[in-house]
């Protein structure tokens, strides 16, 4: 199981993805394929099964609102953070029909999901016994963001933020124009902590030298971009012997081959579009269960 608890999707984002995508079937009545069986108030039993090894992400959440798709009924057998191997992970039970119409649905979403907490565990598992924590990035399925960072916490991975609205990110292009680097950035920073709501505030540096001033603005991370662990490790030095509370986060060419490496220069956080873009589903299907 996952060591921490994932931030639960709500109900009502839920439900609304889940009547998103029966819309894109033509919705709760449109399957002409069953309509043709005359299975009205036929009921049955269905196991939710994972064909080879993964990490769950979704299931809890697609409980909860599944109702949506009428008279259907979930007993999970395992929780989202489980790792399953070749197994029944849920029994729906309710109208065939109404499973019939779900079926494809639930499926999409816990093989998308349950694809990226797989992923996600293969990270933090590669850099267990360090202090680095695995983040992800805004590089999300459009329109799915919400969900795909639920997955990633799944798999042990840490949430960065999750818009533009929850923490200021002063990045390359913002600092493009800046002609002196130190004094803008420091009227930027001001301006942004006026709204004691965000997460944090984090500036994206590529050189030692940008480090160094950086850190001496009130700034709560430090995103060193596209660094080689050589850099990094001058980094996470300079840091330290300033006293600085600072947190470093490497990212940029990141790959389950090159992780372990950054993550012992002793940088804090590691943040990895790839934890969901280079996801691959896992397998996931439903069978009848006789009798």
């Amino acid at each position: 199981m996952i060591s921490h608890t994932p931030q639960m999707i709500c109900d009502n984002y839920m439900r609304s993805l889940l009547e998103r995508c029966l819309s894109e079937d033509g919705g709760l009545y449109c399957d002409v394929t069953t309509n043709a069986l005359g299975m009205d108030g036929v009921c049955g039993d269905f196991a939710i099964n994972v064909r080879g090894a993964g990490v769950i992400a979704c299931l809890d959440p697609i409980a909860s609102a599944l109702d949506i798709f009428g008279n259907v009924e979930m007993n999970q057998l395992h929780n989202d953070g489980a790792f399953v191997q070749d197994e029944n992970i849920a029994i729906l039970t309710g109208e065939v029909q109404s499973i019939l119409v779900a079926e494809r649905t639930i499926l999409n979403i816990l093989g998308h999901a349950s694809g990226i907490a797989t992923r996600a565990k293969l990270f933090v598992d590669a850099v267990s016994g360090t202090n680095c924590k695995v983040c992800d990035t805004r590089k999300t399925t459009p329109g799915l963001r919400l969900l795909d960072k639920y997955a990633v916490q799944c798999g042990g991975g840490t949430a960065h933020r999750m818009g533009l609205h929850d923490a200021a990110l002063f990045k390359d292009n913002h600092l493009a124009s800046f002609e002196n680097l130190h004094e803008e950035l420091k009227a930027a920073i001001a301006s942004v902590k006026v709204d004691s709501a965000l997460k944090f505030i984090e500036v994206e540096v590529d050189t030692i030298e940008q480090l160094e001033t950086v850190m001496t603005l009130p700034v709560d991370i430090v995103l060193l971009d596209n660094m080689n662990t050589e850099q990094l490790t001058s980094a996470v030095s300079l840091r330290d012997a300033s006293g600085t509370s600072v947190l470093l986060e490497a990212s940029g060419g990141v790959s389950l081959e090159t992780v372990r490496a950054i993550a012992e220069t002793g940088v804090d956080r590691v943040s990895i579009g790839g934890l969901i873009h280079e996801a691959t589903w896992i397998d996931v299907g439903l069978d009848a269960i006789d009798g």
